[in-house]
């Protein structure tokens, strides 16, 4: 991007720096222990690579959120030691490309009263530091960047969750990539493939979507939903459908798309199985990944592994509300499945991925469902 922007950073309610560049460097203290440290720099729809740095007096962690809560890094903190993380942001705005006069179609993303305002949605770039230590925010640098963009499309178990404890996997997943390369989780609650085209959420996609972009696409939730006449889609024949347009418009545009199953509910058997929900869905989102010659990252699969590894007790500790809720997840399991759908993109048909696996962070590590870490850490 060669356009220079004007920046200001706002910091516990006050600017405390401005300029005219295409980068802004900005010395500031603030003290991690008592508060996070959260600064919304005014830029125009883009990437941004953001780079901070972190001193601390003791060994520690620190974590780097994003816009409305996209965990961006895990830090570790050494003893009298500074570290610097960068990492990418994208930033975007509801309005759509003006029309061609009596052409048809919207001209913004028609957001839902809960996004109005959201630092998913407003004019900002938006960052939160969090520590367990009394860790400081000691300098940051902000530039606007061209680089490659994986777009997320799906429902409420992919999107940003606004508060915590509650979390999804498209919220955690620009953790473990490298920071060559943006991740837009343009996903919402209660989408469905056609509700996610009508709310005009699909062309703003669409119109930022370059040539070797990614997207992954994950509905199935609500499209299942028989009492939602409006956006129900049958497994064996609108939500197929539905699907290969999807493929054929992102790949109209030189972009691959990634096909990625819904995470099962949480509902176990007697014996300590789940009880699929989701099956017909997601057995039908495999058909057309081979059909069409699609990744394929089957989450839905691997969740029901996880599940079970986990079993009735401890399961519902991934789960948002106290575990009351068999759908969503907290940030334990949106951080688990976020780690599932990376070894999902490991384990898929390279020729089909874009090269998307090979901007995979170093520090990823990797996932097994079948024995899988226990939720003994609480967010910060």
């Amino acid at each position: 991007m060669g356009s220079r922007l004007q920046v200001g950073i706002a910091l516990a309610g006050w600017c405390v720096a401005t300029a005219n560049s295409s980068a802004v460097s900005l010395p500031f203290e603030q003290d991690l222990a008592d508060r996070p440290a959260a600064f919304a720099a005014p830029v125009p729809e883009g990437n941004y690579q953001v780079t901070v740095r972190i001193t601390s007096a003791r060994a520690g962690t620190a974590r780097i959120w994003a816009e409305q809560r996209r965990l961006m890094a895990d830090v570790r903190l050494r003893r009298n030691g500074t570290v610097e993380r960068t990492f990418i942001v994208s930033v975007r705005a509801p309005a759509l490309d003006e029309l061609p006069e009596n052409a048809p179609g919207g001209t913004a993303v028609r957001l839902n009263p809960r996004e109005v305002g959201s630092a998913s949605w407003d004019d900002r770039l938006s960052i939160a530091v969090t520590s367990d230590i009394d860790a400081r925010l000691a300098w940051l640098r902000i530039e606007a960047v061209d680089l490659p963009t994986l777009y997320l499309a799906g429902d409420s178990t992919v999107s940003d969750q606004p508060e915590a404890p509650n979390g999804s996997w498209g919220q955690f997943l620009p953790r473990y990539f490298r920071p060559d390369m943006a991740v837009a989780n343009h996903a919402e609650s209660g989408e469905s493939l056609k509700s996610f085209v009508t709310s005009h959420r699909f062309d703003k996609l669409l119109a930022k979507l370059r040539h070797d972009d990614w997207v992954m696409i994950q509905f199935g939730h609500n499209d299942q939903k028989r009492q939602w006449p409006q956006t129900h889609a049958d497994a064996n024949n609108t939500y197929k459908a539905w699907l290969r347009t999807y493929i054929a418009e992102v790949r109209a545009r030189g972009a691959t798309p990634i096909l990625v199953t819904s995470p099962e509910r949480r509902n176990f058997d007697t014996d300590g199985r789940i009880r699929p929900t989701l099956a017909e869905h997601a057995q039908a989102m495999r058909s057309v990944a081979k059909e069409e010659k699609a990744a394929l990252i089957d989450l839905n699969a691997i969740s029901i592994v996880f599940y079970e590894s986990l079993g009735p007790a401890v399961a519902p500790r991934a789960f948002a509300a106290g575990g009351d809720d068999r759908t969503h997840h907290n940030a334990y399991g949106g951080q688990q499945l976020a780690r599932a759908v990376i070894e999902g993109l490991r384990r898929a048909n390279r020729a089909q991925t874009g090269g998307l696996e090979q901007h995979i962070a170093a520090d990823a590590g990797t996932f097994d469902a079948a024995d899988p870490p226990l939720p003994d850490r609480q967010e910060r």
